[in-house]
């Protein structure tokens, strides 16, 4: 027995010493020096990212500072605009852009095909950049919305990578922030286009409350501004279409049946959380198509308080019962006949969201949406245009 043992424990000291069996052992596997490979080759071994690895861009766009940068064209731009000091409750909001970009990493272009819409909008040949983040002072509201007005103005106005519809202008989704971006983002749009746009506002809130409505012995111009007052604003300066603007998703408490007054002057119809259960996702997307039609310049404005705070309670006015995030999404996917020119998804404020990113990724979600949308509507343009006897005569009749 003891010389067994003592025969076990000789093997046991060569196995230890012995090389393992293992892939290397094959030499036409073992790892080579770096060889002369080409660029091709390069791009086809590193240039790919898994959803948790990389930097965070938007759904692992290339990423551009746009703003700085005017060789570089793109047809779409995620820009961020992190401002929340005109908000009335939680702030938080200036962290937004950065969680709905960690949020979007499941999004890769070589999964990104959305089978809704027979497409995939990180895959099509439009140019879809991450333009990085509006640099904005948190210091003076009335220096940010000129800053927020400036960038949106310098990069609406560029020529796209692709001219691909009657608007030959890039497209701009930007991340919030709180709700007031939209007001430069219309003062911005108002001169590209050269007049006033329709507004399709998803939202639990008006946002066309006089700013007045805000009691307070203390007044200054500035206080006027609010992430609630920036529709008021925008209509006093005709900035939105008159009579041909929605809201969708209202449930908030009011300061009295004068708010709804208010509304009618600036020329909103009200789309109620409490609809949805009478006239279904395709009785509201109807409502809006027959308020709005498809010709008109259309800013889509979306709140992510629209979505119940259950469901999504990393925001800054949280309203209970509220829409889901699929009735959103299904309202959105019913929209893409819209001539919408620039979108902005706001008052995602991730220190009151849950473990679980809900709000971010809902948010992510939406832009996601937003962006096959606009391909899916340029796609279409083209072929019409081409079926119609070339790119630039159909461009010209569309």
């Amino acid at each position: 027995m003891l010389r067994m043992l003592s025969l076990l424990i000789v093997l046991l000291t060569i196995c230890s010493f012995t090389k393992p069996s293992s892939f290397y052992d094959n030499p036409e596997q073992d790892p080579l020096p770096p060889g002369p490979d080409s660029a091709e080759e390069l791009h086809k071994k590193w240039d790919h990212e898994w959803s948790f690895s990389g930097i965070s861009t938007f759904a692992h766009l290339k990423h551009v500072k746009c703003l700085s940068d005017r060789d570089t064209p793109f047809d779409i731009g995620i820009i961020g605009a992190p401002f929340d000091t005109a908000v009335t409750y939680r702030p938080g909001a200036r962290f937004g852009p950065r969680a709905i970009r960690a949020a979007s990493a499941r999004q890769t272009s070589f999964r990104g095909f959305n089978p809704r819409r027979g497409l995939n909008p990180f895959a099509a040949q439009y140019t879809i950049l991450d333009c990085g983040d509006i640099p904005i002072t948190p210091f003076d509201n009335a220096l940010a919305v000129q800053q927020m007005s400036e960038a949106f103005l310098e990069l609406g106005s560029r020529s796209p990578a692709l001219i691909h519809s009657r608007n030959p202008k890039p497209k701009l989704l930007t991340l919030g922030g709180d709700h007031s971006i939209a007001l430069p983002a219309l003062r911005a749009l108002n001169k590209i286009y050269g007049g006033p746009v329709a507004v399709l506002h998803f939202d639990a809130h008006q946002d066309t409350w006089h700013p007045g409505k805000y009691p307070s012995a203390w007044h200054s111009a500035q206080s006027d501004f609010t992430h609630g007052s920036m529709f008021w604003i925008a209509s006093n300066e005709g900035l939105i279409i008159n009579g041909s603007s929605v809201h969708a998703g209202l449930r908030s408490r009011l300061t009295g049946w004068d708010d709804y007054d208010d509304d009618d002057r600036q020329g909103f119809i009200r789309i109620s959380s409490d609809d949805i259960d009478d006239m279904g996702t395709s009785g509201i997307i109807a409502t809006i198509l027959e308020r709005i039609g498809t010709e008109l310049p259309t800013y889509l404005s979306l709140d992510i308080d629209v979505i119940d705070p259950g469901l999504a309670p990393g925001t800054g006015t949280p309203e209970a019962g509220g829409w889901t995030s699929r009735e959103v999404i299904r309202i959105l996917r019913g929209l893409e006949s819209l001539n919408v020119v620039g979108a902005d998804i706001v008052e995602v404020a991730p220190a009151y969201d849950g473990t679980g990113e809900q709000t971010a990724l809902a948010a992510a979600q939406v832009g996601y949406e937003i962006l096959t949308s606009w391909v899916g509507r340029g796609t279409a343009e083209m072929e019409r245009a081409e079926a119609m006897g070339g790119s630039e005569r159909g461009r010209d009749e569309l």
